[in-house]
């Protein structure tokens, strides 16, 4: 009497892996956006983080007030802060108060922060902001995604 065996294939049948792509499929389609915004929050409390009170910006402008006896002038902008005493030809200027290059200094969406000395909305100050992650000034309008360093009333 023999034993007849069956040959069994090994493998995975069609209807195994569409079930297992859909369900692939599925956590994706939940996962994927969850990430998305999760990146997108980081960038913004990046942005708060850069231009907020202890922020390297503002320690850099808070320097530059020590040492001139103010803060810069909107013409001046940002890019005095890396400026040597050399290139800022004045006695006083002891700079540069902020490490690496003035090219940069850009928010997490690539785009050149914003500064306004005197400040509109910190009359006594500087006004700093990103437009964030719209990349349009929308700064003092309802509804607007602008990181900045003033709270408006």
């Amino acid at each position: 009497m023999s034993i007849r065996r069956t040959k069994r294939r090994s493998g995975f049948t069609l209807i195994e892996i569409l079930l297992v792509a859909g369900i692939l499929a599925l956590l994706a389609a939940f996962a994927v956006p969850k990430l998305m915004n999760t990146a997108q929050e980081a960038r913004i409390k990046l942005a708060e983080a850069t231009i907020g009170r202890n922020g390297p910006i503002a320690k850099g402008l808070e320097a530059y007030k020590w040492n001139m006896g103010k803060f810069p002038e909107t013409s001046e902008g940002l890019a005095v802060l890396f400026q040597t005493a050399k290139e800022a030809n004045d006695e006083n200027y002891k700079g540069p108060y902020m490490d690496g290059t003035f090219a940069e200094l850009k928010d997490p969406w690539g785009q050149a922060f914003e500064y306004r000395s005197p400040g509109e909305f910190n009359e006594d100050g500087y006004d700093l902001w990103s437009y964030g992650p719209d990349k349009e000034n929308n700064s003092g309008k309802e509804g607007s995604d602008d990181i900045k360093n003033w709270v408006e009333k």
